[in-house]
């Protein structure tokens, strides 16, 4: 080769190594900015989402709900004063975010009304902030009617539901005469749905409960009167929330329950009627999966459930209430006391397995401040056997034992701490411990119900 063609030669090939090396650059790049960011509860329920999505919704340009109903209930304390959220997602109480009700969520309009009102009472500006996508499925007075009575029914064999009427609405919506948020916009669409589905319910109703059974009109009254309050709400959600991505913005995607209470993976059948786990995300916003950039889950620094169901780390003892009144472990729906534990590493292995999550939120950390000691479940004993993972069809607990890891308690407060390096060291290594134990990183720690009672210990996981 000549030496200009050799010299031609390099030049081509520089510039063509060269782009390819941007490409790259940019691919690794696109990967570490996180657009998408996913918030799943790590446990059953309760683990403090709400704290953790407000923490985080200055960072975002939207925070969309993709499941559940308002059978859960986030609580955010912003400056001493308490909001409590049932179905807003808790990005609302950051001015310029906009907040979006997936069509995976079931939406009791009353109750949601009732919580627009409450908010607005307290300043909060929602209009033109809040969508509800118009493919998300009404609860319908009906549902709770019936919820409550069969929940009665069962007797001792109660599931512990909130009798709001969220599985009804789900069970309605795989039985495809559910009525939805479009549906509410059309009266004559609406009796027709609701017809359809009273056909189906009155004779439930007329067995198990002692009141008369709704009739079309009765719903007309109580419902379809509130669809102008909404209709300017009601949009496309799938449309928006992926116009969001397209633009660049960032979009934090939260969920109600936990992994646990999983309809697939859950403590089944002691669990909710919807996945809150990350494949819940696509079908309840209706977004790719590729367009899911990141994952946070959020776990409590012990443990807690609330209604029916195995719980093996959970203590009926004097721990046990002291947990329960120093975190407060009562319903922020239905006021219910929460069962309360030690903090179960089974449990988690299984959560992470079925999300694919590495990095965590530990809330409530203070609430252990008190303690001389403290035990961290390693393993179940079961059948002559050692287990490491959660097992699907555990409906009780007789027979197994859990393995106990105690710790010394660092006995002084960390709330008021503002950095990582500052907590007790018995703190530290405490979460250190929880980090070995589930092979996940702790990026974030809560240290009591304020904004500001919160450490960040690695900034740059949200990209």
């Amino acid at each position: 080769m000549r030496p200009v063609q050799r010299i031609a030669f390099f030049f081509i090939a520089s510039f063509f190594f060269k782009g390819y090396i941007l490409t790259i650059v940019k691919f690794i790049q696109g990967r570490n900015q996180v657009s998408l960011l996913l918030l799943i509860g790590c446990q059953w329920g309760d683990e403090g989402k709400g704290k953790v999505v407000d923490v985080l919704s200055h960072k975002v340009d939207m925070v969309a709900r993709y499941q559940g109903g308002n059978n859960a209930g986030h609580t955010v304390v912003i400056q001493g004063k308490q909001y409590i959220l049932h179905l807003i997602p808790s990005g609302i109480l950051h001015e310029g975010v906009s907040c979006l009700i997936g069509n995976g969520v079931v939406v009791d309009p009353l109750v949601l009304k009732q919580e627009i009102d409450a908010l607005e009472t307290k300043g909060v500006k929602i209009r033109d902030r809040l969508y509800i996508s118009q493919n998300a499925h009404l609860i319908m007075p009906y549902h709770c009617l019936v919820d409550k009575s069969v929940e009665k029914m069962r007797g001792k064999a109660k599931l512990g539901t909130t009798g709001r009427g969220i599985g009804y609405a789900y069970s309605d919506k795989t039985l495809r005469h559910g009525v939805r948020m479009l549906d509410f916009l059309d009266k004559d669409r609406f009796v027709q749905k609701v017809q359809a589905a009273l056909d189906y319910h009155s004779p439930l109703m007329n067995r198990f409960t002692e009141e008369k059974p709704p009739s079309v009109q009765d719903m007309i009254d109580q419902v379809f009167s509130l669809s102008e309050y909404f209709r300017e709400m009601i949009v496309d959600g799938v449309s928006l929330v992926n116009q969001y991505l397209d633009e660049g913005k960032k979009v934090l995607a939260e969920g109600a329950q936990g992994v646990m209470l999983d309809i697939d993976f859950g403590t089944y059948p002691f669990v909710t009627s919807s996945n809150p786990t990350p494949g819940g995300v696509c079908s309840g916003l209706g977004i790719s999966p590729f367009r899911i950039s990141g994952m946070l889950g959020v776990v409590k620094a012990y443990t807690t459930r609330v209604g029916s169901g195995p719980m093996p780390t959970e203590l009926l003892d004097e721990t046990g209430d002291l947990l329960r009144e120093r975190g407060r472990e009562y319903g922020a729906t239905t006021g219910r006391p929460r069962r309360c534990g030690w903090f179960d590493a089974v449990v988690l292995r299984r959560a992470l397995q079925l999300t694919g999550i590495k990095d965590i939120a530990v809330t409530k950390l203070d609430v252990l401040d008190s303690l001389d000691a403290l035990k961290i479940c390693t393993a179940y004993k079961y059948k002559g056997k050692t287990i490491d993972l959660f097992p699907f069809g555990l409906e009780d607990t007789e027979g197994l034992e859990p393995v106990y890891e105690t710790l010394p308690g660092w006995e002084g407060l960390t709330r008021g701490v503002e950095n990582y390096d500052d907590l007790p060291s018995r703190a530290k290594t405490y979460l250190e411990t929880i980090e070995d134990l589930i092979k996940a990183k702790i990026v974030l720690v809560s240290i009591g119900p304020g904004r500001e009672n919160t450490i960040v210990r690695n900034p740059d996981f949200w990209g």
